[in-house]
Parts: C-alpha cells; sequence; structure tokens
C-alpha cells in the first residue's frame, strides 16, 4: 500500500453540502446508526506526538474533539478520535474501517441541535509518510466537514502501536432539533 492510503466505499451519489453554522454548542454525543455506534464526546487537546489525544484506554467508549479546531458544524474540520482497541477489548471506533461512502453521521450539541454529517471517503493512511495536510486539511473550501480517526493497518507488537490510520471524511448535510 502507498503513503497515499488505500480509500473504499461505493460510488453512490451524495447529498448536497448544507451551509456551514456560525455557532453551534459543544459536541457531546456522536452516532453513527450504520454501526451502532453511540458514544460521548470529550474535549481533547494534542499528545505528546502533536496528534489529538484519544480519550485514555479507561474510556475507550468515548471519542475526543479536538477542541482547539472548529465544533462539528461549523466551517473548517472538525476532528474526532477514538480507539480501535485497548489491550484487552475492542473500543469505540472498532467498527469504523467499515464505514462507506453515504454513511450517515450525527453529533449532538450541548444546545441540542443535531448535526448531520455524510461520510464522502474512508480510508486507510500509512503512518509512514503521514501527510497531516491532507488527513487534516479541508477537502473542500467553504464547508463544515468532519473528520474521525482512529488506529489501523497492522499492529507492531513490538512498538505497542499501529502501522496505519482509518482517516473517515465527512461533511454537514443537514441540522435538527434533537427528539
Amino acid at each position: 500500500m502507498s503513503a497515499a492510503g488505500r480509500q473504499f466505499g461505493s460510488s453512490e451519489l451524495l447529498p448536497g453540502a448544507h451551509r456551514p453554522l456560525d455557532e453551534v454548542g459543544r459536541p457531546v454525543r456522536l452516532h453513527i446508526p450504520s454501526l451502532g455506534l453511540h458514544a460521548r464526546v470529550e474535549p481533547a487537546g494534542l499528545d505528546d506526538r502533536g496528534g489529538v489525544a484519544a480519550p485514555p484506554y479507561s474510556r475507550a467508549g468515548a471519542v475526543g474533539w479536538y477542541e482547539g479546531g472548529p465544533k462539528p458544524g461549523e466551517q473548517g474540520v472538525a476532528l474526532v478520535v477514538g480507539h480501535v482497541d485497548t489491550d484487552t477489548r475492542r473500543a469505540v471506533f472498532y467498527a469504523l474501517s467499515t464505514v462507506e461512502r453515504g454513511t450517515e453521521v450525527r453529533v449532538t450539541g450541548k444546545d441540542g441541535l443535531v448535526t448531520e454529517f455524510t461520510v464522502e471517503s474512508a480510508e486507510v493512511v500509512e503512518g509512514e509518510g503521514f501527510e497531516a495536510e491532507r488527513v487534516y486539511g479541508q477537502r473542500e473550501k467553504g464547508r463544515a466537514e468532519l473528520r474521525l480517526l482512529t488506529c489501523g493497518g497492522t499492529y507492531d507488537r513490538e512498538s505497542r502501536s499501529y502501522t496505519s490510520n482509518v482517516v473517515v471524511s465527512a461533511f454537514l448535510t443537514g441540522t435538527r432539533a434533537t427528539a
């Protein structure tokens, strides 16, 4: 596999982008219906390598949102990270690599607004030659985008890390109030 990564998914047509919101509440829940995934969202900073810090393994069912960037629904790229597994069990993003183009992702804010995103791509990006701008950067100017990240590839027991990352890119396609 090249440093450019491997894309997967279908050629399904996607809905149009919703205009970015001026301001949304801090994200508190992430829901991916097709995966049965419901996760608490915690504010996160950067780890010691400069990446977005995932919640500790003790909260492996939660995801971390990079609070130094936009909130999901605001213009730019909102970054959300989660673990694929721990030493003893599967974690929140274990099935993330199975999402396909067109998958719906919902983020609920503290203000009760649900921002709805549609996945446009999912890929495995090798750690060697990792291009931060390609992974974290905006795909289309002027949009509200969401990037979901977790470990992927092969697990290296010696370094206790994975060789790649799963990167899911989605964009805002709708909003609604919580029911």
